[in-house]
């Protein structure tokens, strides 16, 4: 395991203080200064494994439609393996886990999902709800019409199915146009974050680590 330790710098007027790995030459000398630096604490970090919780939903995928930012794609990895995602569907020009630059934000999460690269997120997710699933769309823009599957609901006011061995494809589109209007017409159900700010959406990695921690153990 690698091992770090907290540099400050000497210089009465900086005293920057950052980690650094154990006998890495860059912790010699101050980032910001260029002084030399002290050790200043030592992290305690163990690998006790942290108590697993049960996903309220066992066979729940995920689809990234179109997903252009590797640093989005490699963070949302990360975050379906602990929320408990069954298997990644990469969607049209989403990187796949073989990608050399998605390790830096994935962290190991790139190798411990099972994926299937489609060129098509419609077909696939055409084929997914003709085999059973059902097709859960995160989307931008609540309403209170709690009827029609096209229109976002809060996913904070709705009661979720109790069926948790029902197969959900869970589905989270591009950056700039959103998932695909062809999936989002065959939706069971879409769902949207509130907001109260001046901005209508969040990052995606971002709305997605909220949504899927949400619908998994919320």
């Amino acid at each position: 395991m690698q091992l770090y330790e907290i540099r400050q710098c000497e210089a009465v007027a900086c005293h920057f203080r950052f980690p650094v790995a154990v006998g890495d030459p860059a912790g010699v000398r101050c980032p910001h200064c260029g002084e030399p630096t002290a050790l200043a604490a030592t992290p305690q970090i163990t690998e006790t494994p942290f108590p697993q919780f049960a996903p309220r939903f066992t066979q729940l995928e995920l689809l990234l439609d179109n997903i252009r930012s590797l640093y989005n794609v490699g963070a949302i990895m990360r975050t379906a393996d602990g929320a408990g995602v069954k298997h990644l569907h990469l969607g049209g020009i989403t990187a796949p886990p073989t990608h050399p630059k998605l390790a830096k934000t994935a962290l190991g999460a790139e190798g411990a999902l099972p994926w299937t690269q489609h060129r098509n997120s419609v077909h696939a997710a055409q084929e997914l709800k003709a085999a059973g699933y059902e097709i859960w769309v995160l989307e931008e823009g609540e309403t209170p019409a709690l009827s029609d599957a096209e229109v976002a609901i809060n996913l904070f006011t709705v009661t979720l199915p109790d069926n948790a061995n029902q197969p959900i494809l869970l589905v989270i589109g591009n950056e700039k146009v959103g998932v695909d209007p062809a999936i989002q017409q065959m939706a069971d159900c879409t769902f949207a974050l509130p907001m109260s700010g001046v901005k209508n959406s969040l990052n995606v990695a971002v709305a997605f680590g909220i949504a899927i921690y949400q619908i998994q153990f919320g």
